[in-house]
């Protein structure tokens, strides 16, 4: 009986977050078994389920696949987001490794020294407006449809509209020179899966805070 994804990770966003919002953009339902001490994550590790040592890790499909790049391509590709054919999919490829080293910068922010934060601000601000949202914003000037790839919702758009709502909580305004990624973000906001997990109550997690920073310290010792 192929029951409900199993998610086991922290209580936080880390990398399990794009996870969260594929299945949650696909309509798929999923359960979380949250890794809240040292303890829990050595279980797992003793109990040899997880390939490598380490999380995140999802039961799908009878499999306890780990390794975030191939969770997420299993999971476009089991629910047809991952683009007509080959092109496509390289594509898609492109502009998701584009989003992952952006919110990449973002993920370990709250993890840095106080001194080096500022800067790192920075950074993140000065890529995200000249390196990755340009590169967006004439992807769907060049082609004039609502989606990054083919005319169909792909991975790549849901992975770029958790990039824009990460970047905005850095700078809110950080769209402003970009009014198609404007138009893109209120239409990928208004798609039913997506606009029902970016409602208060959904398993979409919080900004990293200090107190959760402690936390994952703990947890992964360091």
């Amino acid at each position: 009986m192929a029951g409900k994804p199993k998610l086991h990770y922290t209580k936080g966003r880390g990398k399990m977050e794009s996870i969260r919002w594929l299945l949650a953009a696909a309509g798929v339902e999923f359960e979380e078994q949250f890794i809240e001490t040292k303890e829990d994550l050595e279980k797992l590790r003793n109990d040899g389920v997880l390939l490598f040592q380490q999380v995140p890790m999802v039961e799908i499909d009878g499999m306890r696949m780990v390794q975030t790049r191939a969770i997420l391509s299993y999971i476009a590709a089991k629910y047809n987001l991952y683009g007509k054919d080959l092109k496509e999919r390289a594509w898609i490829d492109m502009y998701v490794e584009g989003t992952t080293d952006l919110m990449g910068m973002i993920m370990v922010l709250p993890f840095q020294p106080a001194d080096t934060k500022e800067k790192n601000l920075a950074l993140i601000i000065e890529r995200a407006t000249t390196r990755y949202f340009p590169v967006y914003e004439k992807a769907l000037k060049d082609h004039g449809q609502d989606y990054l790839v083919g005319n169909k919702l792909s991975w790549a758009d849901i992975h770029l509209l958790e990039a824009i709502l990460m970047t905005e909580e850095c700078k809110p305004d950080i769209l402003s020179a970009f009014p198609l990624l404007q138009a893109f973000k209120g239409r990928m906001s208004n798609i039913p899966t997506i606009k029902k997990f970016l409602q208060p109550g959904s398993q979409r997690k919080p900004p990293t805070d200090e107190k959760f920073v402690a936390v994952v310290r703990k947890i992964f010792n360091f």
